[in-house]
C-alpha cells in the first residue's frame, strides 16, 4: 500500500472511531449537562490545538514541508488554541461572551482543519508529525461538529 492510501485508510478509521465514540459515550454524557458545562468539555481537545505548531519545526516534519501548509497549519492552529483557551475560561467562569468566543474558536478552527485537509502536496513531508492528522484531526473534527449543534441548540 503506498502512503497515500495508508493515510486515507487511517484517517477513514479514525473518523469513524472517534464518531463511534462520540455517539456512543460522549453525546449521552454530555446531553444531561447545561449547555455551558457540555462545551467546555468539548473545548478542551482544540486548547491543545498548539501543538500543530510542529509543522514549523524541521526535523519533526520534513525540511521540504512546503511553507504554505506548514504556515497556515501552524498559525492556524496556534490561533485556534489561543481563542479556545480563552473560551474554556470564560465557559467556567460564565462571562458574558463565552458563547461568542465558542462560536468563534470554532469557526476558526473548522476553517483552519478544512483548509489543511484537502493539501495532499503537504503528505510526504510530515515524518514524525504524521499523527496529527490521521488521529487528532478526526477527533477534532468531531468535536467541531458536536460543538456546532449544541451552540444551534442553544442559540434556538
Amino acid at each position: 500500500m503506498d502512503a497515500n492510501a495508508i493515510f486515507g485508510l487511517q484517517f477513514i478509521l479514525s473518523m469513524i472511531m472517534w464518531s463511534l465514540i462520540a455517539k456512543w459515550l460522549m453525546a449521552p454524557w454530555l446531553k444531561k449537562m447545561s449547555a455551558h458545562e457540555a462545551l467546555l468539555w468539548l473545548t478542551i481537545p482544540h486548547a491543545f490545538r498548539y501543538i500543530g505548531m510542529v509543522f514549523l519545526v524541521p526535523g519533526v516534519v520534513s525540511q521540504d514541508m512546503p511553507s504554505n501548509f506548514a504556515t497556515l497549519a501552524g498559525y492556524g492552529d496556534l490561533a485556534t488554541a489561543v481563542i479556545a483557551m480563552l473560551a474554556l475560561v470564560a465557559l467556567r467562569y460564565k462571562w458574558v461572551g463565552a458563547l461568542v468566543l465558542v462560536w468563534l474558536f470554532n469557526i476558526v478552527g473548522t476553517v483552519d482543519l478544512l483548509n489543511a485537509l484537502p493539501r495532499q502536496e503537504a503528505l510526504p513531508y510530515f515524518e514524525a508529525a504524521w499523527y496529527i492528522p490521521t488521529f487528532l484531526v478526526p477527533l477534532l473534527l468531531v468535536t467541531h461538529f458536536m460543538i456546532f449543534v449544541r451552540l444551534l441548540k442553544t442559540n434556538s
